[in-house]
């Protein structure tokens, strides 16, 4: 090789050095020195959204103070179920942080593609922790996802059966106060009503909670969304476009209860909707997972940015188990799996990183061996994806 040929292929070798307009650094780790108002850009003009609180707590308040329900919540038991304790910047891919960073910038969806395994999901939740944007909303897609289902459920026979036994505890109450009347002159008040509010039977969905006005996004997974019917992209497209639902039920009492307090997907969480309609502030991060196993309409990938899960590396590899092994991941014989893993996946582009990380925990239990049955073992748990009879 020449001396231009060496500095051309140096030049043409992709820097891990973060760029300057990164917001998101790959790492996964927390940035608890940098607040996200300093470093994310508002977003462009036709990407701006007004959505503001409805909880009538703040409507005393400046309106710069009423634009934002209560913060979300943290799930740090999730992320390090998830991640492990820390994503070194070794293994980062600059490729990949090049269209997370483009995504948070334009605040478009970003549709992840690749096979099962390569860290699709985790994505979003590295995501999450390194910029705090609390608990992740997961929307596991199946053949029986609606757009509905994600924006929000009701439960209108349970309001129904709540309200039919209210009536029937009202009038017991009053029998009983007639007979205590009769018996022994004034008697207490009778039973209080029992029938709940609508807010009390309507709860948002994941989708629907990631559009509230919160003042930093949500990050949102819509995970497996070649499970869906072929309909459903398309029915995606108006809320990715908008920013904003209406929720029917309560747009039809909205002269009557203008704000009404409903469920959210968090876990105990509860957010005021006025007139029914809900409007983010900031749009949400989206990561929609994807395996490759169907083409989605030219309409739902112009509102989408894309990127190609690569196949993890033995650097990448390494990474992920240090952060869930720890030191364990430094033992010779388990660098040994590592390397065997990295090169078995790269031939047969059928093994899945948490199937490393199983292998890896056997091995350091006790389970291996020199023998034959420690090859058994290392095969059944090492199986294709495709199916384990696979070669």
């Amino acid at each position: 090789m020449t001396e231009a040929q060496g500095a051309g292929a140096q030049a043409a070798e992709p820097s891990r050095v973060p760029r300057s307009w990164w917001v998101y650094r790959g790492t996964g780790l927390p940035g608890h020195d940098i607040s996200l108002d300093d470093v994310l850009p508002p977003p462009p003009p036709w990407r701006t959204f007004d959505g503001a609180s409805a909880d009538p707590a703040l409507s005393g308040a400046d309106p710069a103070e009423r634009t934002e329900p209560a913060p979300p919540p943290e799930d740090a038991a999730e992320l390090l179920r998830r991640l492990g304790t820390s994503i070194s910047a070794v293994g980062r891919d600059v490729g990949e942080a090049d269209m997370v960073n483009a995504a948070l910038l334009l605040r478009r969806p970003l549709l992840v593609t690749g096979r099962p395994g390569t860290g699709k999901s985790t994505l979003a939740y590295r995501i999450s922790r390194e910029l705090g944007l609390g608990r992740v909303l997961r929307w596991p897609i199946s053949s029986h996802s609606t757009l509905a289902s994600g924006l929000y459920t009701y439960d209108a026979v349970g309001r129904v059966h709540a309200a039919a036994t209210a009536s029937a505890d009202r009038g017991a109450g009053q029998d009983a106060g007639r007979g205590a009347d009769e018996a022994a002159g004034p008697a207490g008040e009778a039973a209080p009503d029992a029938v709940s509010g609508i807010g009390d039977f309507l709860q948002l969905g994941p989708l629907g909670t990631a559009l509230l006005p919160y003042r930093h996004p949500r990050v949102l997974l819509v995970d497996e969304f070649d499970k869906s019917d072929m309909d459903f992209p398309n029915d995606l497209l108006d809320i990715f476009e908008s920013g904003e639902f209406t929720v029917p039920e309560l747009a039809r009492l909205r002269r009557h209860q203008p704000r009404v307090r409903v469920q959210t997907d968090d876990p105990g969480g509860s957010a005021w909707i006025e007139g029914g309609r809900v409007r983010c502030r900031a749009f949400p991060v989206v990561i929609v997972t994807s395996n490759g196993e169907r083409d989605f309409p030219p309409a739902f990938l112009r509102r989408c940015l894309h990127l190609q899960m690569a196949e993890p590396d033995l650097e990448r590899l390494t990474d992920i188990v240090t952060a869930h092994l720890g030191p364990l991941a430094e033992e010779p014989r388990l660098r040994e799996l590592i390397a065997g893993f990295a090169e078995r996946s790269r031939r047969e582009k059928g093994l899945a990183a948490d199937q490393l990380l199983n292998a890896l925990y056997l091995a350091s239990s006790g389970a291996q061996t020199s023998g034959a049955e420690w090859e058994a073992l290392l095969h059944a748990v090492w199986h294709r994806l495709d199916g384990p009879g696979s070669a």
